[in-house]
């Protein structure tokens, strides 16, 4: 693997009111060492009426965790009610925001369009996006799951610069282990996210797909997280159920610790 520092992303999804949320934050800040850190960065992604919250807490704790958002419109501003602005993230020092979140395509109706145009969006706000792609159990049983995850990439990143390719996050999340209780085999999660780096390589170079770092996404736990920590081209994990427990999340975020 390159020297590309991990990224472990906790996605609370809709859970936790604001004070739950604060309460599993400065659970999970003594759960982590310096050391924990040092090695590995760890994002919270809230439901937006939490993020005021849990920014608070964050700046005047000093906490070393990156505070992230789960979506956000692709305009500054305007008339779509519900939704929020980029740049309204970033006024609350967001570092993070996933865009193209499978239960965002799937249960929202979200198209390939619209994730690139979020993509763009998020990186002229000056945030980092998680591109997420993935596919369905149909489709991994028809053997067109790379095809999938070929065009979902290639879509995303439509019109974004080498550059900033680099600098992103891109999350492999196949759909159908996700609040399953089902994942990839740690093999076939490595050949997925292969093919990811290999759809970066073939739009830009191979120092950009080097530098990319790619999550793996789909019922991560303490248990299977150092396994699939282990693969080349895994660089972090984006955890939905298990990172609402400050401390399941602290011992996936510790992997490095498995015997």
């Amino acid at each position: 693997m390159a020297d590309r520092k991990p990224l472990i992303s906790g996605n609370w999804k809709m859970h936790h009111n604001h004070f739950e949320a604060i309460q599993t934050v400065q659970k999970l800040s003594y759960e982590l060492t310096k050391e924990d850190i040092e090695e590995v960065d760890v994002s919270v992604h809230p439901p937006f009426t939490d993020l005021r919250s849990v920014q608070t807490v964050l700046d005047a704790d000093k906490i070393p965790i990156l505070l992230g958002a789960q979506h956000c419109h692709f305009e500054d501003k305007g008339a779509f009610t519900g939704e929020v602005a980029p740049n309204m993230l970033a006024k609350l020092n967001v570092d993070l925001v996933i865009a193209g979140h499978s239960e965002r395509r799937q249960v929202f109706g979200e198209t390939d369009e619209e994730v690139n145009a979020k993509v763009k969006a998020i990186l002229a706000a000056e945030m980092t996006p998680i591109l997420c792609c993935g596919e369905t159990l149909e489709e991994r049983e028809a053997g067109t799951a790379g095809e999938r995850v070929t065009a979902q990439v290639t879509a995303g990143l439509k019109g974004v610069k080498a550059e900033q390719v680099a600098a992103m996050v891109i999350a492999y999340e196949p759909i159908w282990a996700i609040g399953t209780g089902k994942t990839a085999t740690p093999e076939d999660a490595q050949e997925m996210c292969a093919t990811v780096r290999g759809v970066v390589a073939d739009l830009y170079t191979k120092a950009t797909a080097e530098s990319v770092r790619i999550q793996y996404g789909g019922s991560v736990k303490p248990g299977n997280a150092p396994d699939l920590m282990a693969q080349p081209d895994i660089d972090g994990a984006l955890v939905g159920g298990a990172s609402l427990d400050a401390v399941d999340f602290a011992r996936i975020v510790q992997y490095r610790n498995a015997v």
